[in-house]
């Protein structure tokens, strides 16, 4: 049976794709990660030993320093939700203490009205956004965390309004 990846591995691979797969937008290819936490308020802890605390929001902090958070927040709502869309990710967020006016999220469907082959959806910290993909075009759930655009926000092209 294989070994699980452990938690600093996990990290560095993590950082190699981040700095050199994230440079297209269309995928935001990343590692192999753990399962996902069984809810979105409370992260799953992994047993391994360089895991000593569950991840949790810390807006005074760095994107960099929220993304394990964003991440098990967001694979939580994939876990309740296999076909989670926009707002399920929009909502979860802001259930866990980001903030609703600092995020963007796209459409969960076409001008055409087909379903998107993906969403993206990302918040705002400081001159950093955590960013999110998630779905069928895209290979499942991928993070990362991006420098914010001169414009003020993380994500490039239409987005939906955040107004429920």
């Amino acid at each position: 049976m294989a070994q699980p990846i452990g938690t600093a591995t996990s990290v560095a691979l993590t950082a190699i794709v981040v700095i050199f797969g994230f440079a297209g937008c269309s995928r935001i290819p990343q590692p192999p990660s753990p399962s996902p936490a069984p809810s979105v308020s409370a992260p799953a802890v992994s047993d391994t030993p360089e895991a000593t605390t569950v991840p949790r929001l810390q807006p005074d902090l760095p994107a960099a320093e929220n993304r394990a958070f964003f991440d098990s927040v967001n694979r939580s709502v994939i876990a309740a939700n296999e076909s989670a869309g926009g707002r399920d990710f929009i909502d979860a967020l802001t259930a866990v203490g980001f903030e609703r006016s600092v995020m963007q999220v796209t459409a969960d469907r076409t001008t055409v009205d087909l379903q998107a082959g993906s969403v993206l959806f990302s918040v705002r910290l400081g001159d950093d956004c955590l960013v999110g993909q998630y779905g069928p075009e895209s290979g499942g759930y991928h993070g990362a965390v991006r420098p914010a655009l001169g414009i003020g926000g993380c994500l490039v092209g239409q987005t939906r309004p955040i107004d429920w």
